[in-house]
């Protein structure tokens, strides 16, 4: 039985992801010195990340604990460090959860190195513990405000628009409204509070964003827009409340990034080969289109809402998203 999926480890909170997150963290806390740890708001999550930290530092690893914060601040966050991990179960129902892996360049744990941990876990590779060893927790504070000042450096300018933000009561909670108000965005905010009893279901697909869409109409907004529970994860809603399929993002951010080559997914539509893009396809997971990225490309996605800037992070941004959604939404109706 494999451990990782397309996207990391994902399973129902329970006694056994609780015994696999101590032994995942003590397997990784061997090859790393020092990990940056971080979670989303689901209930389970405080609980996940201590026995994962408790095993890095069983292990004679230096463990960071980064508090609540989105997938893609630890990513960012991981360069300060050896490695990082995120306690998250991504778009899945609340009562998962499960660990996600970072290298320091912001890319997930590849194929190779995700064998590596399944391999000594699923093989009872002996766990070796040395109490001269053990290492103390430490917390960093400053995660989301470094993930701010990263993202205005690269879009700036003042967008007077009218946002609605639907952070799903998740992690993007605490920087996807402000970082907007720092763009000059009127943001009106809907579930942007962090909380592990998610509104809705937390995949934000069409079906799921009805209140998001109604708030656009009512607000007259000129732009909505929706995170997962990690918020590696964005989708969008245009002013007239209408959802704006991926594909069609997939192009919008491919052109705005100026990209020649686009690493995307299987089940993305052939709209963006027709578009002139040279493309090049990756099985489903973000975690495929970044290894791929890697070795080039000029803009990644997947139409289920991961965006990769390579620029900015070799993890998918839904909050850098968001951002760059708002000065095309300046500019253009984001459907036209």
């Amino acid at each position: 039985m494999k451990l990782f999926g397309s996207s990391g480890i994902r399973k129902i909170a329970d006694y056994h992801l609780l015994e696999l997150a101590v032994r995942v963290g003590m397997v990784v806390g061997q090859d790393y010195a020092s990990v940056v740890v971080g979670r989303d708001t689901r209930t389970s999550g405080d609980a996940i990340k201590h026995a994962f930290i408790s095993g890095l530092l069983a292990a004679g690893c230096r463990g960071y604990d980064a508090g609540i914060v989105p997938t893609p601040t630890l990513a960012l966050a991981a360069r300060d460090f050896d490695a990082g991990a995120v306690i998250t179960a991504s778009h899945n129902p609340p009562e998962y959860n499960g660990i996600k892996l970072w290298n320091r360049d912001g890319s997930a744990f590849d194929a190779e190195q995700r064998k590596r941990v399944e391999d000594r876990i699923l093989g009872n590779t002996p766990l070796p513990m040395s109490w001269q060893a053990v290492k103390s927790s430490n917390t960093i504070d400053d995660a989301v405000e470094k993930h701010t000042d990263h993202i205005l450096k690269d879009v700036s300018g003042v967008y007077d628009i009218r946002v609605v933000v639907d952070c799903g009561c998740g992690a993007a909670s605490l920087i996807t409204p402000y970082l907007l108000r720092r763009l000059g965005c009127d943001v009106v905010t809907l579930n942007c509070y962090p909380s592990g009893f998610f509104p809705h279901a937390i995949e934000p697909t069409d079906a799921n964003l009805t209140d998001l869409k109604r708030a656009v109409k009512e607000f007259g907004a000129d732009l909505g827009i929706a995170h997962d529970g990690d918020a590696d994860r964005m989708m969008a809603v245009d002013n007239r409340g209408r959802f704006i399929p991926g594909d069609k993002l997939l192009v919008l951010f491919a052109r705005q990034a100026n990209a020649r080559e686009v690493i995307t997914t299987m089940d993305a539509s052939m709209v963006i080969d027709e578009m002139g893009f040279t493309v090049t396809r990756t099985p489903v997971g973000d975690a495929y289109v970044s290894e791929e990225i890697k070795k080039g490309g000029d803009f990644g996605g997947e139409p289920t809402g991961s965006w990769i800037f390579p620029g900015n992070l070799l993890c998918p941004d839904g909050i850098y998203a968001a951002a760059r959604l708002v000065a095309i939404a300046s500019q253009q109706d984001p459907v036209d």
